[in-house]
């Protein structure tokens, strides 16, 4: 899938990579197990199965809205045994992060959105780890806390990318310099 996403400031990054640490200690999965250099810590705004690059333009003047500062909330599961959960840290969602969300949906027109992605529907989350069974939800709950990952954490999201998995590439969206 084809998608738009927030990134993290340095700091906000580094606190979520020390979860992934955290979790990898404990002998769990967890998202810093991917080797990629496009890995890094996101906040998803629009998945499909296609993007397309003219929209960019657009997609940079919105990005004039970062900085947001937002809250990462408390653990948070998604989906249902015997298929794999995955642990998150939902987005405390703001005004101003529901309405970057709307103009990004907006700016791109058309369909085949993700449904969890559309205005409305969407769960802003940071993926700390997927495909675990309900033991080792168990143990990362464990490790989390024995490694004094705090319940909340204040974070800031400073820029928007494009994720291409059809040329493992991401472009960075801004915001604009200056």
């Amino acid at each position: 899938m084809h998608s738009i996403e927030l990134l993290l400031d340095p700091a906000s990054d580094a606190a979520v990579r020390d979860e992934w640490r955290l979790l990898t200690e404990a002998g769990l999965p967890s998202q810093g197990d991917h080797a990629g250099t496009s890995n890094a810590p996101h906040v998803t705004l629009v998945a499909r199965p296609g993007l397309d690059p003219a929209a960019d333009p657009r997609l940079l003047t919105l990005s004039a809205a970062l900085p947001l500062s937002a809250e990462l909330g408390a653990l948070l599961l998604f989906g249902a045994p015997p298929r794999g959960l995955v642990l998150v840290r939902p987005l405390v969602v703001t005004r101003e992060l529901l309405a970057l969300h709307a103009d990004v949906h907006e700016s791109l027109g058309g369909a085949g959105d993700v449904p969890h992605t559309t205005p409305g529907r969407w769960t802003p989350h940071v993926t700390l780890a997927s495909r675990l069974t309900p033991d080792q939800v168990a143990r990362a709950v464990v490790a989390l806390a024995a490694g004094d990952a705090r319940p909340t954490r204040a974070v800031t999201l400073s820029a928007l990318r494009r994720w291409d998995p059809g040329t493992k590439t991401v472009v960075l969206l801004g915001p604009p310099a200056g």
